[in-house]
């Protein structure tokens, strides 16, 4: 009798604990990880997030539901007021942020007192796919010499944009004279745009999809320059904006857009998540950039994956945030001095 009531209560000791062995898994069992999308369907931010939301599931420990939602709006910040101020805190909602918010938020663009990029919890970027700006064959417009020339007409989407800010550098310290044609409201218009030689060219972080949309492909387009942290390998005979330093004021302000513009697809969560299950989503999405399956969706859809640690990317977020008020000085002085206007796009 005795023997069996010690056996019977290890047994259920050993039940209870095997229970209680992996709460983040008993958490996540039998519900869903929503993916709130900043965009609508069909364009990159879509893609990307689809992407991740199809595959990280299957690393998460419990195995919960993907649920992508579209939430479309405030370039951006309607997806992120959502995630940061609306959205249960507890690990279930991912959100792909837009790419340069922690830039816009730097420099004090990012006007919305609710929003705070510091408390988001970063669980990874997806690609850190440099931002260049690329301009049509039949343009003429084949190097950065050639933009000092004569107005250099570019598809854009709006004000404050990546496109917006890095072409005002060049213009001013450069001596470029590119010009943002905005309103563009897709990828799928500027293209459109190009197409019809409405405008030069535009800009981009996905060159094989936009290679993709013309006969030719690459050869239908000049690659003018690249901003990043280094040189896409694909490109090594583009000029890479932050080597093109000359002056301390150059270095200071291509190092910064360099760096803020090198998160490509950066994913968080809000701010409030429990720790073990930001930990356990942040070895998911590992797991996830190397997993086959994703890789070869990701090849067949022209994605790039180039994958950073959250710990990388809550670093990189943080520096940018972190820039000394008097960077920001010369770096907004810069952009005012080259910003040649916004001219509204045909239509």
């Amino acid at each position: 009798m005795r023997r069996t009531a010690v056996f019977a209560f290890a047994l259920l000791a050993l039940t209870v604990t095997s229970s209680m062995a992996d709460p983040v898994e008993d958490f996540y069992k039998g519900k869903q990880l929503r993916f709130v999308i900043r965009a609508a369907p069909g364009g990159n931010y879509d893609l990307y997030m689809r992407l991740v939301a199809r595959h990280i599931v299957r690393y998460v420990p419990g195995h919960p539901e993907a649920l992508p939602v579209n939430m479309p709006g405030g370039g951006g910040l309607t997806a992120l007021n959502y995630t940061l101020n609306v959205a249960p805190q507890d690990g279930t909602v991912l959100t792909m942020v837009t790419s340069t918010a922690p830039m816009d938020q730097a420099l004090g663009y990012l006007k919305t007192p609710n929003i705070d990029l510091r408390t988001l919890q970063w669980i990874g970027n997806m690609s850190d796919e440099n931002y260049f700006l690329v301009t049509s064959r039949d343009s003429g417009i084949a190097t950065l010499e050639d933009a000092t020339k004569r107005d250099v007409l570019l598809a854009g989407a709006g004000a404050g944009d990546t496109q917006q800010i890095l072409v005002a550098i060049c213009n001013s310290m450069l001596g470029t004279k590119f010009k943002s044609i905005v309103g563009y409201r897709t990828g799928a218009e500027m293209n459109l745009a190009v197409e019809r030689r409405e405008v030069d060219g535009r800009s981009t972080t996905n060159l094989p999809a936009l290679f993709a949309t013309r006969p030719g492909g690459a050869a239908a387009f000049h690659v003018l320059l690249q901003a990043g942290l280094e040189k896409s390998p694909e490109f090594r005979n583009v000029p890479l904006l932050r080597e093109l330093a000359k002056t301390p004021d150059q270095k200071v302000v291509f190092e910064f857009l360099s760096r803020a513009v090198s998160p490509g697809r950066p994913v968080a969560t809000n701010n409030k998540g429990p720790p073990d299950r930001v930990a356990a989503l942040r070895r998911a999405f590992d797991l996830a950039m190397k997993d086959p399956q994703l890789l070869e969706d990701a090849k067949r859809q022209n994605l790039d994956i180039s994958p950073w640690t959250g710990a990388k990317l809550q670093q990189v977020v943080q520096d940018i945030l972190d820039t000394p008020a008097a960077d920001i000085v010369r770096i907004k002085r810069a952009i005012d001095a080259g910003n040649a206007g916004e001219v509204p796009a045909k239509k």
